[in-house]
């Protein structure tokens, strides 16, 4: 039985097409390395995109104070809503006037 999988021999190759190869040394060197020295590189590239963030919603909104762009981020980077959801005219605006989820609607 045969099945039209989109994930045949010539998909794949398409997908990886480009990347780089594996390097197996960087692997082992990471495998080395405890588990809670690795989490902390993690937390540190994530503060690292948020500060960046953080840095562009302030270009975008000069007039805004720091504890409002920390909502801003935490608003664009927390996927979670809650309560229901609004309606169409309980909307915010677009990107450009501050809506951080344009995707959402």
């Amino acid at each position: 039985m045969t099945t039209n999988s989109p994930w045949d021999s010539a998909a794949i190759a398409a997908l990886v097409e480009g990347l780089d190869p594996i390097d197996w040394q960087q692997l082992e060197l990471l495998a080395r390395i405890p588990f809670e020295k690795r989490i902390l590189a993690g937390m540190q590239a994530q503060a690292f995109a948020m500060a960046a963030l953080r840095g562009t919603f302030h270009r975008r909104f000069p007039e805004l104070s720091q504890s409002e762009l920390n909502m801003k981020v935490l608003a664009y980077l927390t996927p979670v809503r809650m309560g229901p959801l609004p309606t169409d005219d309980e909307r915010p605006p677009d990107v450009e006037n501050g809506d951080p989820h344009p995707e959402d609607g």
